[in-house]
């Protein structure tokens, strides 16, 4: 449109001429002048900018404000009971009688496997006889010495048999416990690992009974987080086995690091009516950081350079780069210390295809 009104300016100074001149020379002077303005109108356009053809780059864009944020650092765990033991026979027999089996409920006390006393209990009998004749000489002579009848030896001899033999039957029935396996819990058994007839040996074998009524996690964290995980913080346990999470507090942190793997253990108990069964696989997240008042954004608006970590804010309609100082990172947002202002309006998606100062359109719903 431009190179048209030139045109006619030209043809209209040319018709005001009053010098006759050769058309053919005149057309030929006409479009050389047309040429060298056309390559001014070109070289201007460059010059003063792009303002009729800069194009526009659509991008999504996120409206920053003051906000709460948690950061939560993830440690994998493992479920295990609270009350989890492996009762073991405490004297080599034979096993007579097993009187419980896998899935079984049973209480603290309980007899879960007998094994073969009969020479105990026939000692046991023997030594019951004895005490029965030592209490009844110790009866009559009691009878005689408060008559004034015997000695006081006498006396105080059958006083000492009935003592000594009761307690050497205490002592054959403290054995004959020995000589059978008892539930030390309230549970249920989950390992029976004994046999009828089988010879049973002090911690060969035994019988796991498990508690899962009172359940916690128990994990091993990084000695780098020994100052910012404590005990009673809060924590969200994920079980994925299990389609279930709760929130929880951790109930013991360990002071000591374990030289080998250079962590720390950490222990969380379960309320109850969990879904969650021992030895499960469990993801912790324990928050470790918190501000009430942070400016965030989205983990994708934060650009990487050499110069630095950087963000583009739209300032009506074009893209200003602001160097930005990053803190905690938590569920895809960042914390961000200096560089961004509540109010501002950070682009997210796009801002990769971006420059300091290109035009940019924010797409709706953004």
């Amino acid at each position: 449109m431009k190179k048209l009104v030139y045109i006619t300016v030209i043809l209209a100074l040319a018709a005001c001429n009053n010098k006759p001149k050769d058309k053919a020379a005149e057309l030929v002077d006409l479009k050389k002048q047309e040429a060298e303005l056309s390559a001014k109108i070109t070289k201007l356009q460059s010059e003063i900018g792009k303002t009729d053809s800069v194009k526009s780059t659509d991008v999504s864009a996120f409206t920053v404000k003051a906000t709460k944020f948690t950061n939560y650092v993830n440690i994998q765990g493992r479920i295990d009971a609270q009350e989890n033991v492996t009762a073991y026979p405490q004297a080599s027999a034979v096993i007579t009688a097993i009187n419980v089996k896998v899935g079984d409920h049973v209480s603290k006390g309980q007899t879960l496997v007998q094994l073969d006393n009969s020479v105990l209990r026939q000692n046991i009998e023997q030594a019951q006889a004895q005490a029965s004749l030592a209490q009844t000489l110790f009866q009559r002579q009691k009878n005689l010495w408060d008559q004034k009848i015997g000695t006081e030896v006498q006396f105080l001899q059958a006083q000492t048999n009935v003592q000594t033999t009761e307690k050497q039957v205490a002592s054959l029935r403290q054995q004959a416990d020995m000589y059978r396996i008892v539930s030390p819990i309230n549970g249920t058994i989950d390992q029976m690992d004994l046999k009828l007839g089988q010879i049973a040996t002090p911690g060969a074998a035994g019988i796991r009974v498990v508690n899962a009524d009172i359940l916690k996690v128990k994990a091993d964290v990084p000695e780098s987080y020994s100052g910012s995980i404590h005990q009673g913080d809060n924590v969200k346990i994920l079980v994925p086995d299990a389609n279930d999470s709760v929130t929880a507090k951790v109930t013991f942190a360990a002071k000591v690091i374990d030289p080998a793997s250079r962590s720390f253990a950490i222990e969380i108990k379960l309320p109850s009516g969990s879904k969650c069964r021992p030895n499960m696989t469990a993801v912790l997240q324990i928050a470790n950081y918190n501000n009430s008042n942070a400016i965030v954004v989205p983990a994708k608006a934060v650009q990487k350079s050499e110069n630095g970590d950087y963000v583009f804010i739209n300032v009506n309609g074009f893209a200003k780069r602001k160097i930005v100082t990053e803190g905690a990172t938590s569920n895809g947002m960042i914390e961000i210390k200096s560089g961004v202002a509540a109010g501002n309006v950070v682009i997210t998606e796009g801002a990769s295809e971006l420059e300091d100062g290109d035009k940019v359109t924010v797409l709706p719903g953004n």
